[in-house]
């Protein structure tokens, strides 16, 4: 435990997570798309990771593993269908136990009552389950409330009152949580017209086929050419008269500039967040993160959702600012993981890391120097719904080093919840990210790659002992 003085010098910490934002939707990720302008202050005066990854790429389970440190199979949150028990230890709660004043604003979608409700924080208000954008219901420490305006606005809104009502003199912790840009994408007024006269570049694999893959990659059904819903996520049919090709052109177009201005909206909130900051003077003793639960399939694939471990479905954006010790502009490909956050804020804030806690500080990468005892170069994954209700996913594992992803359908429920009782027959991928960034080319099974093949499959086994993870009888 740190003294009074050592606890007025600890850093406060905002952390603010959107739904479904994609790096390749920020401009200091180099987005074709869109601009970011307040993202990109947090990038510019801090640090952008290029290579930080979710264990499991749906919403649940990886806010559960943000909270915990550990992975879903440990905590719990294996599904959307599964409460997040909040007994267990998380980050939050030790801080607060420290001296830091906690609260968690917006998005929580854990569940709700009981041993589900939000723990370790003095406030909380969130939405349920998914959450509204216009008019949202809120509830405030066990109380629901409405109230009159737009989700994100009213997110920020809170977090800077609550900010308004703390102690000065003591740390504190916000979790500002966005429910954008979740679908079915809805905008503001404000931002109801942007892209108006604008057509949205087409992702480079917009027209792919999928040949040569798996079953698991033809049998989704996140296809934005026939599985999106037109009236809800579109909220029109596409014109009479158009080719099957010009209706999917034409549905990527509504999609992605509703998705864009909902990102529109939480750029403009981040930039209010930051300013308040600022005004009030503390913004260089505070660590600003901005990322987003996982990533998003931004007609990549010719596909919208996430789910898979694809990159723009594993890939999450993550930015820090913390003048104090992160140097302006900095950029690293170190690969980092959601369940490296805790332990990093942990480590800032002077907090003993429990040693069940699986993820690893990211202070020195964050300060530019290099971990004294190397730093990993493999990540493990687990996707554990198979045949969702919404999207028909298989269930799969997999390993992704830096040059190499080897994929494990595992296809069948093994009891998760949400899922369907109905085995498919397993399969492997196998992609060479240098000569294949877009994970086109099926490499598994081919001689060249064949001792590739039994290295990653020996590196997967050895994360899944390291995470505790029991791993799936294996066939091929």
């Amino acid at each position: 435990m740190l003294n009074r003085q050592q606890q007025d010098q600890r850093p406060n910490i905002v952390f603010i997570m959107s739904d479904d934002h994609a790096s390749h939707a920020m401009s200091c990720y180099g987005s074709r798309v869109n601009a970011t302008p307040n993202l990109d202050r947090i990038a510019n005066e801090g640090i952008r990771f290029d290579n930080c990854f979710c264990t499991n790429s749906i919403c649940s389970p990886s806010r559960a593993a943000i909270l915990s440190g550990t992975y879903n199979h440990i905590n719990g949150v294996k599904s959307l269908r599964d409460r997040f028990d909040g007994r267990q230890v998380t980050f939050p709660k030790l801080l607060q136990a420290d001296g830091y004043q906690t609260a968690m604003v917006g998005k929580w979608h854990l569940g709700h009552g009981g041993e589900a409700d939000p723990t370790g924080f003095d406030f909380w208000s969130v939405v349920p389950g998914q959450g509204e954008y216009h008019d949202p219901e809120f509830i405030e420490m066990g109380e629901k409330k409405r109230f009159s305006g737009y989700a994100t606005d009213l997110i920020t809104d809170f977090s800077i009152d609550w900010l308004d009502k703390r102690d000065p003199e003591r740390p504190f912790l916000l979790m500002c949580h966005h429910k954008a840009p979740h679908r079915p994408f809805q905008p503001d007024a404000k931002h109801m017209h942007m892209y108006e006269d604008v057509d949205i570049p087409e992702p480079e694999t917009f027209y792919d086929d999928y040949e040569g893959r798996s079953e698991a990659v033809r049998e989704a059904k996140m296809r934005i050419d026939r599985d999106m819903d037109d009236l809800v996520d579109l909220k029109a049919y596409p014109p009479e008269g158009l080719t099957p090709l010009e209706q999917k052109k034409w549905r990527y177009q509504r999609y992605m500039k509703d998705y864009l201005r909902c990102v529109a909206s939480i750029d403009d909130n981040v930039g209010r967040l930051l300013d308040y900051l600022e005004d009030q003077g503390v913004a260089d003793n505070t660590i600003v993160v901005y990322t987003s639960d996982q990533g998003f399939f931004l007609g990549d694939h010719g596909w919208y959702d996430k789910r898979f471990m694809y990159e723009e479905s594993l890939r999450m954006p993550f930015i820090v600012r913390f003048p104090r010790a992160i140097r302006p502009g900095s950029v690293t490909d170190k690969m980092a993981l959601n369940v490296d956050f805790p332990v990093t804020f942990l480590d800032y804030a002077g907090v003993e890391i429990p040693e069940a806690m699986q993820g690893v500080s990211l202070r020195t990468i964050w300060e530019g120097g290099e971990p004294a005892e190397g730093w990993r170069t493999s990540m493990y994954y687990r996707y554990w719904m198979h045949l969702d209700d919404w999207h028909n996913v298989y269930s799969h594992y997999g390993v992704r080093t830096e040059r190499y992803k080897l994929i494990y359908y595992y296809a069948e429920a093994l009891g998760t919840l949400g899922s369907k009782e109905e085995k498919r027959t397993p399969e492997w991928e196998l992609f060479d990210l240098q000569e294949d960034r877009y994970e086109m080319h099926n490499r598994y099974g081919d001689p060249a790659y064949a001792a590739v093949t039994a290295e990653l499959k020996q590196e997967l086994r050895r994360l899944q002992l390291a995470v505790l993870d029991e791993p799936v009888e294996e066939v091929g």
